[in-house]
């Protein structure tokens, strides 16, 4: 895949990168990442000599019918793995097993602190479920990095995507062996994220906002459809004014008919009565 995919997107895209020394030529690594875009877990593996593994929504690997097959080896391909995000904390402890698993492995393993995409380009709240038990179960040092331009390449709606270049920033290595076995405390919890989040914000340079990105993305959407629906009302208010307006427009009519009847029967009758 580092072949097949990486080659040509590197060539493709030319993204620019800063820091890869930070990066172990071995050993276990978490690399906390922004999320900006699809793209996000292509361009971050194409730039890296050592595999990296993600993990992706179940869906992606039991789609039925050949686009399905297609695509759950593509995911595999790229070291992604599934998770059942059926239920909120059946996800989480999938998510944090996988992790543990893949760093117990020696390998790198990559997440989203945010926990879903940004809606805007800012940067969101960190949940503190995941990462921070994962490096805190297992020892291993937290690499903060930052995706850049990302979400310019493809953005919602957009097919064809655009060629530009995209930039990684990747931070010098952060040690939490401090909190070791503190893994179940959610104030150690919350600060080991709240301390990437702040070093992914120096790196990419974002605006912070401190609400998580799934209840942004559930207040844009609940704009969205109020505005739908203020849209849809305005437009039956519209339709009803122009009815009524039809409709006085046609009353209108008829009197003026009326009369003019009226009038041509009276100046009947007063031609006859003069004869």
């Amino acid at each position: 895949m580092k072949v097949s995919v990486g080659g040509p997107l590197k060539l493709a895209f030319r993204p620019w990168v800063e820091g890869l020394e930070n990066v172990p030529a071995e050993g276990p690594a978490i690399l906390a990442s922004n999320h900006l875009s699809f793209s996000d877990s292509f361009f971050l593996p194409a730039v890296l000599d050592r595999k990296v593994t993600f993990i992706a929504k179940a869906e992606y690997f039991t789609t039925p019918g050949i686009k399905g097959r297609l695509t759950a080896a593509f995911f595999k391909g790229v070291g992604q793995l599934p998770v059942d995000r059926s239920g909120a904390r059946g996800a989480g402890e999938a998510a944090i097993k996988s992790g543990i698993e893949v760093l117990e492995r020696g390998e790198l393993f990559g997440i989203y602190p945010e926990g879903t995409r940004s809606p805007d380009g800012r940067l969101y709240r960190g949940k503190p479920g995941g990462l921070a038990r994962v490096t805190l179960a297992t020892g291993a040092p937290v690499i903060p990095v930052a995706m850049i331009d990302t979400e310019k390449i493809q953005p919602p709606g957009k097919i064809i995507p655009k060629l530009m270049r995209p930039g990684i920033r990747i931070g010098k290595p952060l040690d939490f062996s401090r909190y070791q076995g503190m893994e179940h405390d959610r104030f150690v919890l919350r600060a080991v994220t709240d301390e990437v989040m702040y070093e992914i914000m120096k790196l990419s340079g974002q605006e912070y906002v401190d609400v998580y990105a799934t209840a942004a993305k559930r207040q844009i959407a609940e704009a969205a459809k109020a505005e739908k629906q203020a849209g849809k009302e305005a437009e039956k208010a519209d339709k009803a004014d122009k009815a009524a307006k039809a409709a006085l427009a046609k009353a209108e009519q008829d009197q003026a008919e009326k009369e003019r009847a009226e009038r041509e029967r009276a100046e009947r009758d007063r031609s006859q009565n003069e004869r």
